[in-house]
């Protein structure tokens, strides 16, 4: 059973759990649950995709329930006229807060991409980035007798492929659990110390101005056991 946060006769949100890929895909053909099928069946009635989040990464997720309201919300995409808030944990201490301005070039993925044409195009990437807690714990990772972790709110002004994962990982400061763009020493130390088997990326906040009622709305998503044990183990539980 998903997680329902939201539901009119509009619109309907729900918390995607990590490592749950949105909908059925030729290139994770052996996937067995997915969260368009999975919602579909448990409120029994069709709903309609507006966006995505990448499979490991947790957090709202909202759907039509119609194809109007679909194609409504996904112009409130187009015209970035949704506002995302996210949270991760990343390596190190990453300071203060600030903009995050590095144009993204393309990410092509080998098969799924492999009829395109002409080369990846560097796109404009923009985010910002709040630091909300530091803590340093007795861990040897690597080369380093101890480890670093940083609590950040990101919220992304445009939106580019893994751009959240590439901006920080550009910053160096990879999002624990990023294995495309992360470090794989500290994904492993975090797996081993704190029992962290997932990208530690959650889509917490989704506000908007709803296409129907025109009353501006503001959806929020908890995060999973994992994260709330990370939490508590960094003392950042309060």
């Amino acid at each position: 059973m998903l997680e329902i946060i939201y539901q009119d006769e509009w619109i309907i949100a729900v918390n995607k759990p990590a490592n749950m890929l949105v909908h059925r895909s030729w290139l994770a053909r052996h996937e067995t649950q997915f969260v368009m099928q999975t919602l579909r069946d448990q409120i029994g009635q069709h709903v309609f995709t507006v966006h995505r989040l990448d499979r490991p990464t947790s957090g709202v997720l909202i759907f039509g329930l119609s194809s109007e309201a679909g194609r409504e919300l996904s112009q409130l995409f187009e015209q970035h006229k949704m506002s995302k808030t996210y949270h991760a944990i990343v390596r190190g201490w990453i300071e203060g807060e600030g903009v995050v301005d590095y144009p993204l070039r393309e990410e092509h993925d080998k098969i799924a991409n492999k009829f395109a044409t002409g080369e990846p195009v560097t796109q404009s990437a923009i985010t910002h980035y709040k630091t909300l807690a530091q803590v340093e714990m007795p861990y040897p990772i690597g080369r380093y007798d101890c480890c670093r972790y940083s609590w950040v709110e990101l919220a992304p002004k445009t939106g580019r492929k893994h751009q959240l994962r590439r901006h920080m990982s550009h910053l160096r400061h990879p999002i624990i659990g990023d294995t495309a763009h992360g470090d794989l020493k500290q994904n492993r130390g975090a797996a081993e110390h704190f029992g962290c088997q997932r990208l530690m990326l959650h889509a917490s906040t989704l506000s908007f101005v709803h296409p129907f009622t025109a009353q501006p709305i503001t959806l929020e998503a908890g995060m999973d056991e994992i994260w709330q044990r990370m939490l508590q183990q960094f003392g950042w539980k309060d």
